[in-house]
């Protein structure tokens, strides 16, 4: 068999299940797509930024021309929001390459990855491709236990993901936390603060602050989320320079795209969209906390675009929703079989949500 001439790291992945499609389950469950709401990749129920929409149309006329391969535009907009010099930022095929890029530069047998239990899972399986050693920290109440986390450090520890807000239990670690902790960081570690749902917090984070000072630091995000561009795959690193440099040796020439550059570029600008979006997942949010309170589930109040509720079994939940049409995320595979993981969608969608779950439970 071919595998036993596979890198045996490979051979041990499992690979990463994304939530359902809305075109698959149509096909398999004899459905109408456009009577079918996904709410499973947190992805934005208002669509992409308007302007991103005409930045990318406009650009389609030199889809024939090789993307700029450093992407000094977008880098120089994205610096120009963070109040940051080009060099601190490298592009990515999605914030998920800039993850592989500092597994890339960092990771190999001798290394040592360290997560929260509860954390993307993602984190675990580029250690896995590396074959680095994963080493996972409980989070009691699932939030990250930060202390816990520096005393795992070891001298064979290279990187530490902080995913904040947390997919995919939308929690979050104040500042003052992150502060107190860094403090504790040695220099041979890189922290990477995951921050994908950062635009969804009512009170902003500063882990800028620690690339300003030089920190080995990298802080990940991304244009999928609040931007409403999942599908262009459009994230970035904001990091020292050393750091970012060195980032830069290990990314694959034109990995984003030209017309995702483009629509990137004016969807940073796009402040009305973001705020609109924020409104209704505040909304939605709200919606969801009152609904499971009344009907006694246990959930985890959330500041991101997405909630976790326990509905005793998980997978069954998400095979009954799904064929009514609702697809929703079973959280098995995060060791939370009872769970299931909600996006925020429009006030339509999470009124459907809550009947169709309601009926399932009976």
């Amino acid at each position: 068999m071919i595998d036993r001439y596979a890198n045996r790291f490979v051979c041990d992945l499992v690979a990463y299940e994304p939530g359902k499609p809305i075109d698959e389950t149509a096909r398999e469950l004899g459905l109408d797509p456009a009577d079918i709401v996904k709410l499973a990749s947190n992805e934005n129920p208002l669509g992409p930024s308007p302007k991103a929409v005409a930045a990318m149309t406009a650009a389609l006329d030199e889809a024939h021309i090789y993307p700029d391969g450093g992407g000094f535009r977008l880098r120089s907009a994205i610096a120009a929001k963070y109040g940051l010099e080009i060099g601190h930022v490298v592009i990515g095929n999605g914030s998920n390459e800039i993850i592989e890029l500092l597994c890339h530069t960092f990771l190999n047998r001798d290394a040592e990855l360290i997560a929260a239990e509860h954390a993307f899972v993602v984190y675990k399986l580029m250690a896995t491709l590396f074959g680095a050693r994963y080493v996972e920290v409980p989070d009691p109440g699932f939030v990250h236990d930060l202390d816990a986390m520096a005393a795992a450090i070891t001298d064979r520890t290279r990187l530490l993901f902080i995913a904040n807000p947390n997919n995919p239990t939308g929690t979050m670690v104040g500042q003052a936390a992150l502060e107190e902790f860094m403090e504790k960081v040695p220099e041979h570690v890189v922290v990477a603060f995951d921050e994908a749902y950062f635009e969804f917090l009512d009170v902003p984070l500063d882990t800028l602050k620690f690339v300003r000072e030089g920190r080995n630091v990298c802080v990940l995000r991304t244009c999928s989320k609040i931007h409403g561009l999942a599908g262009l795959r459009v994230g970035y690193g904001l990091a020292s320079k050393p750091l970012a440099a060195l980032l830069q040796k290990a990314r694959q020439p034109f990995n984003v795209n030209a017309i995702a550059q483009a629509g990137a570029i004016a969807a940073l600008e796009d402040t009305d969209h973001t705020e609109a979006t924020r409104a209704l997942n505040r909304a939605g949010l709200a919606f969801y906390q009152e609904a499971f309170a009344a009907r006694g589930l246990n959930f985890v109040p959330s500041v991101a675009n997405f909630i976790l509720v326990e509905v005793g079994d998980g997978n069954r939940v998400f095979a009954e929703m799904l064929k009514q049409g609702v697809i929703v995320r079973a959280m098995a595979s995060y060791k939370l079989p009872g769970w299931i993981r909600i996006s925020i969608g429009t006030a339509a969608q999470n009124q459907r949500c809550i009947e169709t779950l309601d009926r399932v439970l009976r």
